[in-house]
């Protein structure tokens, strides 16, 4: 699985702990967010959600690890997106609840409020709940067939209530696009010319030269 860790600009001397907890569950883990404070463009949340749902339409991340001082900002802005689902983890049970019922594909963490003492001990656990467990098994077992059922009727009533990423990155504001696709790297990991979507391609080319 391909992970992408995106972190935002209040949330960026996290991101060294974030990777570390990551590593050796046996994942490919993508580092495109700001690594330490004052990197240019800087990125805030609405930068990293749109980041996040790109990457993850584009089909370049398989799942997303992000979040913001409190996690809220975040979440809130990354469910905007098509495609995306995506949970606020505060705990490891939180963790271990998520992929099973929510078969989510993205996760939000507080970063800033209550991360103190251990917080890096913390993550490792929150990762080893989050990904030792059967995405979409359902949880109780009783509550499974039901849980599947909501889970397919939520997936279709997001494709009738959002708007195809290529549509929105065609249209978004340059104050959230620019920053977004002229952070080192992001134009690397897309490789426009290989997406599947040609639609979303076309949209990436029109906004940035160079795509």
């Amino acid at each position: 699985m391909k992970i992408a860790v995106i972190n935002e600009t209040s949330a960026a001397d996290k991101n060294a702990a974030i990777v570390a907890a990551l590593q050796g569950r046996g994942h490919e883990v993508l580092n495109v967010g700001m690594k330490k404070s004052g990197e240019a463009p800087e990125l805030t949340y609405l930068h990293t959600s749109f980041l996040a749902a790109l990457l993850l339409n584009a089909g370049r991340a398989d799942f997303v690890v992000a979040g913001c001082g409190t996690g809220q900002g975040f979440l809130n802005a990354v469910m905007q997106y098509p495609g995306v689902i995506c949970g606020h983890i505060l705990s490891p049970l939180d963790a271990w609840l998520f992929p099973q019922i929510n078969a989510g594909n993205c996760v939000s963490l507080m970063l800033n409020q209550g991360f103190g003492w251990a917080s890096d001990i913390n993550l490792k656990f929150i990762f080893d709940a989050l990904f030792e467990v059967e995405r979409g098994a359902g949880y109780p077992p009783p509550r499974s067939v039901s849980q599947r059922e909501s889970r397919t009727l939520l997936a279709e009533l997001g494709r009738l209530t959002h708007r195809s990423m290529a549509d929105i990155v065609r249209d978004a504001d340059e104050r959230i696009v620019e920053p977004a696709l002229s952070y080192p790297g992001v134009s690397e990991l897309l490789a426009v010319e290989t997406l599947a979507d040609k639609e979303l391609a076309t949209a990436l080319r029109a906004r940035r030269t160079g795509f």
